[in-house]
């Protein structure tokens, strides 16, 4: 062997070497627990699902992924300090359509874009919003509901988890095409909100099913109509609302799973991998079926482009209803 090719050897060995340590990093993720904020309180749709997804990425993965609820601001607290996270993969967010597609619309300064300041990982699920009425409200469907607040316009209140989130924008939405008025009483979170109505404070809202469905089988709280386009089939006998009283109305929540902006492109496939595995097992997909949740996993460049197609139809909403944070 001449000088030239025990030099270009000595140089191949080298690199080789150099970048071993990166490949093997890359490759031993996750080496240590993962942080999951939940920008809302415990309790609600997104903490339900973050919760299975975790547990499953926690087998899966062999590390904890540990979750952390930071609620406040209608999820902005949480949300900021997702942003301001290292973009290593140690730290990401189950997020919904509120803060990720109406609050751009609603505050004038936000800490965040959506788009810009986040990593989009995968989708992760549907929330059917189920319309609820407190037992002492004198309505057994939607079309009753419809004409008790066309006869008493302004008095009748309903419960969300803050301005501009998804219970707040499907109840704006219901106005709008019902054409009445009722009160809109904001809360921190879908616990919060849920309590209101049990307790007769508001006498609507608007829920994800697995925070409400207990409820409604209690009979603590009667359940008007799901706001999908179609009856859930592990769920048929709640109507959907565009049958049971207002042609045409569609109104749902969603979920997915978000990181740092920048995040290595490696980590974030196998985060995906993961969480998408995850949502395709059997039993993980009878219980969300079973609380009327629905998977819907993705590639991170399908959601990217759903968020984006959700900041649109959102915002013309909030300019139809004139939102605005509260």
């Amino acid at each position: 062997m001449n000088a030239t090719a025990i030099t270009t050897a000595c140089l191949l060995a080298t690199s080789a070497l150099a970048l071993a340590p990166v490949n093997a990093v890359a490759q031993a993720y996750p080496v240590k627990p993962i942080r999951m904020i939940v920008p809302f309180p415990p309790g609600g749709g997104v903490d339900f699902i973050g919760r299975i997804v975790g547990k499953g990425m926690s087998e899966r993965m062999g590390q904890q992924v540990l979750i952390e609820n930071r609620a406040g601001a209608n999820a902005i607290v949480g949300l900021e300090v997702l942003k301001n996270s290292a973009p290593d993969g140690y730290t990401i967010a189950a997020a919904s359509a509120g803060p990720l597609a109406v609050n751009p619309h609603i505050y004038r300064k936000l800490a965040y874009d959506p788009l810009r300041d986040f990593t989009a990982i995968s989708s992760m699920v549907n929330f059917p919003l189920l319309l609820v009425a407190h037992p002492s409200l004198p309505v057994k469907n939607v079309k009753d509901l419809i004409a008790l607040a066309r006869s008493r316009p302004g008095e009748i209140t309903y419960s969300s988890p803050g301005a501009g989130n998804s219970g707040h924008l499907t109840a704006a939405l219901f106005d709008s095409m019902a054409k009445v008025k009722t009160i809109h009483i904001p809360y921190k979170g879908t616990a919060p909100a849920v309590v209101a109505v049990l307790s007769g404070e508001a006498q609507l809202t608007w829920s994800s099913i697995p925070s409400i469905l207990p409820h409604v089988k209690s009979g603590r709280v009667r359940a008007l109509g799901i706001g999908n386009k179609e009856r859930l089939t592990a769920l048929p006998e709640f109507p959907t609302i565009a049958e049971s009283g207002l042609p045409g109305y569609e109104g749902y929540a969603w979920g997915g799973m978000i990181g740092p902006a920048n995040m290595p492109k490696d980590v974030v496939a196998r985060l995906n991998k993961e969480i998408v595995a995850t949502l395709g097992q059997k039993d993980v997909i009878e219980a969300m079926l079973s609380q009327g949740t629905v998977p819907t996993p993705s590639t991170p460049e399908a959601f990217t482009a759903y968020m984006s197609a959700e900041l649109k139809k959102w915002g013309e909403v909030v300019k139809l209803a004139d939102i605005k944070a509260e």
